[in-house]
């Protein structure tokens, strides 16, 4: 009888063996893992003031010269003075002005409002490299500070082109775009206030 009792329960410990083993088959033949990506795009807070915290950036610089003259009609002479100036105008936008919601997601899409472009400095002409080219009688510094207001004049007509600017939002966008991309956003659509 303790043989067959053995036998029982080695039996018995082989079928319980044998359903546990299939138990665990069956879970992990049926289970199984699933991986996607989420395609919603997540701008943060420290992204965006990351962006805005770079401040003024320029897009386009524009070399000039200007040759200015005036004459001063005398009695028996002419004064006449001839000075050249050099300036750099450079154009681009101040990321401080940007309005709240400039930069905002629509569905897979980062959508980005910047300002308008513009002139970053106002006090573009190098006064250091004017020179007079010619000078005859004696000027007053009221004559030379009205020149140098026809140079800057005639240095932000020949800068603030449309052409110029139509160069500089497009470094812009190409330069944002760019940025935006090593970030890991991928579609981009950006425009300027007007």
């Amino acid at each position: 009888m303790e043989k067959k009792l053995k036998k029982i329960v080695i039996a018995t410990g082989c079928i319980i063996a044998i359903a546990i083993a299939a138990w665990l088959y069956r879970g992990l033949t049926t289970s199984h893992v699933e991986m996607g990506s989420d395609e919603a795009i997540d701008i943060t807070p420290t992204q965006i003031e990351s962006i805005k915290a770079i401040g003024e950036w320029e897009f386009l610089s524009v070399s000039d010269e200007e040759l200015v003259d005036t004459v001063r009609k005398g009695i028996l002479s002419d004064d006449q003075l001839v000075r050249i100036y050099y300036g750099t105008l450079r154009l681009g936008i101040n990321m401080h002005q940007v309005k709240p919601g400039w930069l905002r997601v629509e569905g897979d899409t980062v959508r980005m409002m910047l300002p308008e472009v513009g002139l970053l400095d106002t006090d573009f002409i190098d006064e250091a490299r004017t020179k007079s080219f010619f000078e005859s009688g004696s000027w007053k510094a009221e004559d030379r500070e009205a020149m140098y207001r026809r140079a800057y004049a005639k240095m932000k007509a020949h800068g603030l082109t449309a052409e110029n600017i139509a160069i500089a939002h497009d470094n812009a966008k190409a330069q944002m775009t760019q940025l935006l991309r090593t970030m890991g956003y991928k579609n981009i659509d950006i425009k300027f206030e007007r």
